[in-house]
């Protein structure tokens, strides 16, 4: 692939430290231009956190442009600027989403919580259908694993899960990262 080739819409799932992120941006390699979104965000004192992303950085080609934000609908929204997005990834988005709307109170979240976070899930998977810039997204596959023991881990899976779908549904490809491994779930048409 080349900067002239069409990428189709691609979101890769995976489990935690299963090679996604790299995958992702292997995929984006031929191009020179790659806006990388982070939504991870800082974490002040957080040493590991702090490796965590300077590896990140450090494997990006230098003519990759970085945004931390979790802007994600405004991004891909933006027809000034053509150049790829790779997003990592969703589950830290959802994340931030989650604390912006008290969603991990099981009060807040009876109380209009949930409609928060599912209208921001929702205008997410809405502007992931409607972008015209090539994308590649990468979030985490967390229904295989450990059923959470909190209401407020079950709520983040189950969410995850449907967001996942919904962009899977807008996607022309899906990939799943096992051990580094990368199965087709939906192949791109044509």
């Amino acid at each position: 692939m080349t900067d002239d080739v069409p990428l189709p819409r691609t979101l890769l799932l995976g489990g935690a430290r299963s090679g996604k992120s790299t995958r992702a941006e292997q995929l984006l390699a031929p191009y020179g231009d790659v806006l990388y979104v982070a939504t991870g965000g800082t974490r002040d004192g957080d040493a590991e956190w702090a490796q965590r992303v300077a590896l990140h950085r450090d494997r990006r080609p230098a003519s990759w442009r970085t945004a931390e934000t979790c802007a994600l609908e405004a991004v891909l929204a933006d027809a000034a600027d053509p150049a790829p997005v790779l997003i990592d990834c969703l589950a830290l988005w959802l994340t931030s989403v989650m604390d912006e709307c008290g969603a991990w109170d099981d009060r807040v979240w009876a109380d209009g919580g949930e409609a928060a976070v599912q209208a921001r899930c929702d205008a997410l998977a809405a502007a992931w259908a409607a972008t015209g810039r090539p994308v590649v997204a990468v979030s985490n596959e967390v229904g295989m694993g450990v059923v959470p023991a909190t209401a407020a881990g079950r709520r983040f899976r189950d969410t995850l899960g449907r967001l996942n779908m919904a962009v899977a549904d807008a996607s022309e490809r899906v990939l799943l990262v096992v051990a580094g491994q990368v199965l087709t779930v939906k192949p791109p048409v044509g």
